[in-house]
């Protein structure tokens, strides 16, 4: 009876040929895409986390409502509106009425300049480029009304004809705007991908016509960070970054305002008397030390030199510290000494 059951529990043959047959054909998979040297296999791999770009998801979001809002706005407008679209209202009826989309453009110009200086995750030069694109198409579809708008300050007969392009309609711009970059932004999280190997620590970037391929042996590594923001520790995924002697992981910042070239009005002149140069570098060391800069080196989270935003981060760092101390100099030569002690024994 014990036999038989023996035998039931025991999976065929050809069960673990074919789990190993898939194994071997997705390390081959895996050896292709992350590059490989022979003899290397791929422990873990990584990507960053289906909330990884949150913010970038939450700033589309925040650009519909306002192509929606200034398209109801009307629709919207009683006592009873909240305080965003009554602002709507009256930018719309600042800048000439529903006619001219300055009030738009001005929001929306404001946006992105605020976007750009608090420099988050969506502070990148393309996304900034997107939304001066999505400010400034209302003035290109309008063009006609923004000639004679403009030209009706001080002409008879203002200019306004010649260019009929239409109307802009902010709810199908602001879909089809909405939709580019939503399908962007999903693309460009799908293009980061992460593997630590038996040999290294493998950075993987594809998106569009740009490609990076960033390699780091185990030896090189000085430290391992882990970075958690509240969101992430809500939705549980954090950025592990790796440290190197060489200076990967580490940027260089520079503080402060900064003014470049000489002060006007504070260069010391031929005649001037002492009084008067004794004012002038007074004038510039008052200013000098209230836009003084200085640089600085601090960890930035790159999502090409970091797992950014990886979910099971914990098992990502225990893996990347083990064969960190595996290749250590130190774990070398204490095998270097075990061997020597084990044969002079023998």
């Amino acid at each position: 009876m014990s036999e038989e059951s023996d035998a039931a529990d025991t999976p065929p043959a050809d069960v673990h040929t074919t789990d190993e047959a898939k194994k071997e054909a997705e390390q081959a998979r895996l050896a292709k895409k992350f590059r490989l040297i022979a003899g290397e296999e791929v422990l873990l791999t990584k990507r960053p986390s289906t909330f990884a770009f949150l913010g970038m998801y939450l700033l589309g979001i925040l650009v519909l409502a306002i192509h929606f809002i200034f398209d109801n706005a009307n629709s919207l407008g009683d006592e009873e509106s909240s305080g965003i679209v009554k602002f709507a209202l009256f930018m719309i009826d600042l800048t000439g009425g529903e006619k001219y989309p300055f009030g738009f453009v001005f929001i929306m110009l404001f946006i992105t300049w605020m976007n750009r200086l608090v420099n988050v995750s969506t502070s990148g030069r393309w996304v900034t480029i997107g939304l001066l694109i999505i400010s400034l198409t209302p003035l290109v579809i309008q063009m006609d009304d923004v000639l004679y708008w403009i030209t009706d300050l001080w002409m008879d007969e203002p200019i306004g004809d010649f260019i009929p392009i239409g109307e802009y309609s902010y709810s199908l711009f602001g879909l089809g705007f909405v939709s580019i970059y939503m399908a962007l932004t999903y693309y460009y999280q799908r293009s980061f991908h992460y593997a630590v190997t038996t040999d290294a620590v493998i950075f993987e970037h594809s998106f569009l016509l740009s490609r990076s391929h960033r390699r780091i042996l185990f030896d090189r590594i000085s430290e391992v960070l882990v970075e958690r923001t509240p969101t992430g520790t809500l939705l549980g995924f954090a950025t592990v970054t790796i440290l190197t002697d060489s200076g990967v992981g580490i940027v260089e910042e520079s503080t402060g305002p900064g003014i470049a070239g000489a002060i006007p009005g504070t260069t010391e002149k031929e005649g001037d008397s002492v009084a008067e140069k004794a004012g002038k570098g007074i004038l510039r060391s008052v200013i000098g030390l209230l836009t003084y800069q200085r640089t600085i080196r601090t960890v930035r989270a790159d999502p090409k030199h970091c797992m950014y935003n990886i979910r099971n981060w914990a098992n990502a760092k225990a893996l990347l510290n083990e064969k960190h101390k595996e290749h250590s100099q130190s774990n070398l030569l204490r095998d270097l000494k075990d061997t020597i002690v084990s044969t002079s024994e023998d």
